[in-house]
């Protein structure tokens, strides 16, 4: 199973990936983390009660676009059908501007109250099973240190 250790200042949320439900946007987050692409990032949209955003380039330090509007330079298709996308509390997931448009930029849920209406329009493809209350702890611009993966046998 893969796993990856999400580190921020404010502690480690570790996530398990859902490699069966989603596998491409599991393989690219796994790909930008081994890249460095998330390090120094910032979460840069955190609404109480619904997410905490991440994985913008605009975030970097020195960078010039707006924060939020940024990606890797290409964009991954939905895995919706799946049988976990369900938006509850801890759970990875792709942001995107609509259908097909996702590629860098992921938000973790707070909780299950405000986001059901995301299921199945954003892919799951992990979940936090540790760290859990590092969630509660993120504010806007906190800063994402790195992404360690951990691809176990």
């Amino acid at each position: 199973m893969k796993t990856a250790e999400i580190h921020t200042p404010k502690g480690v949320m570790k996530v398990e990936f859902f490699e069966k439900d989603a596998p491409k946007t599991v393989d690219n987050f796994i790909k930008l983390a081994k890249e460095g692409f998330y390090d120094g990032l910032t979460f840069h949209r955190v609404i109480p009660d619904f997410v905490i955003q991440g994985g913008c380039p605009n975030t970097r330090e020195g960078a010039k676009g707006i924060p939020g509007t940024g990606g890797p330079g290409y964009k991954i298709d939905c895995e919706l059908t799946g049988e976990n996308q369900y938006h509850d509390r801890g759970v990875l997931s792709m942001a995107h501007a609509g259908r097909n448009t996702g590629g860098s930029q992921f938000f973790i849920v707070h909780n299950r109250k405000n986001t059901a209406h995301l299921d199945r329009n954003h892919t799951v493809f992990g979940k936090v099973v540790e760290g859990l209350d590092v969630i509660d702890q993120i504010k806007a611009n906190d800063r994402i240190d790195r992404i360690v993966v951990n691809e176990e046998a």
